[in-house]
């Protein structure tokens, strides 16, 4: 009996047993009668409780923490530790997927330049529909920003549907200084090798079976199978573009991403775009310079004012 609550019960059980009083039966297992007699003051949290387990119910697979911060955004001022605490009583916690096999050994981090456009990963995600047929997803996600930038399902996407799609893109985004994806028949076709030569972009492709070396994508299609595909039935294909849209537009903009401090990646987009104008405004000297020129050293402000008139 390690815990108040557990030597609470043993006390109430030698009384009733064996007709001990209070002090004898706190001096047989060692409790302090304050600590036996103490009853909790903490609020029951019922309101807490009640948002708490509706976002769980509405986002089933974010753990205490994404759900803390959704939580704060909506102005809630209680700590992590107690919302942990509710969460646990509340029995909301995620089940766990069958853990997978981790390699053994270290890997040297990914360099990329920090900055939007500077590397965008591309590959398949497959599922089916009600009725058994199968389909595919075609996600594109940003690197740095983590931003799912498209994400296509069809029952069929060929290498030249690949090429359209991102020429669609690029029109749309901006032209990405490299593109990385696997070894898919799609994604090695003489179509996207015609479209790179085109479009001057680089391609590059994995080693065959080291798919860690495409870890941001494999990152978001594990998120979005757990998230959506997982807990998800598509009736048809306009239904899986109508949720998959919906997802995705939720992912950029309202779900915490843990890599990026639990902002959204619009939100660290915008904070890269700002942090890179204001550093672009510095080197060209079009940033706002002092009112008035420093003085000299040795020369105080009064005389330099006096000098300039």
């Amino acid at each position: 009996m390690v815990g108040p609550a557990a030597k609470r019960e043993a006390v109430v059980h030698l009384q009733a047993s064996f007709g001990l009083s209070e002090r004898r039966a706190c001096t047989l297992i060692g409790a302090d009668r304050s600590t036996i007699r103490y009853r909790s003051c903490r609020p029951d949290d019922a309101v807490l409780r009640g948002r708490l387990r509706d976002l769980a119910r509405e986002r089933r697979r974010f753990g205490y923490r994404r759900l803390f911060v959704l939580l704060r955004r909506e102005g809630e001022t209680a700590g992590l530790n107690r919302i942990y605490r509710l969460y646990r009583e509340e029995g909301l916690s995620v089940r766990k997927r069958q853990a997978r096999r981790r390699a053994v050994g270290t890997r040297a981090p990914i360099l990329v330049e920090a900055k939007a456009n500077a590397r965008w990963s591309l590959d398949f995600v497959h599922d089916q529909f009600a009725n058994g047929r199968r389909f595919r997803i075609l996600n594109v996600v940003d690197d740095v920003t983590r931003e799912c930038l498209a994400a296509i399902p069809d029952t069929s996407i060929s290498g030249k549907r690949v090429a359209r799609e991102l020429t669609t893109l690029i029109e749309r985004r901006g032209k990405p200084g490299m593109i990385v994806s696997d070894n898919g028949t799609e994604l090695t076709s003489n179509a996207i090798l015609t479209w790179c030569t085109e479009h001057r972009i680089e391609w590059h492709y994995i080693a065959p079976g080291k798919p860690m070396q495409n870890g941001y994508i494999e990152s978001f299609n594990g998120r979005m199978r757990d998230e959506l595909l997982n807990e998800s039935l598509f009736f048809g294909l306009d239904h899986a573009r109508e949720l998959i849209a919906a997802w995705v537009e939720d992912y950029n903009t309202e779900r915490p991403h843990s890599s990026l401090g639990y902002q959204t990646p619009k939100a660290f987009s915008h904070a890269l775009r700002t942090a890179r104008d204001h550093r672009a405004a510095q080197r060209t000297g079009s940033a706002r310079w002092p009112l008035a020129p420093v003085a000299p050293h040795g020369v105080s402000p009064v005389e330099a004012l006096n000098a300039t008139g």
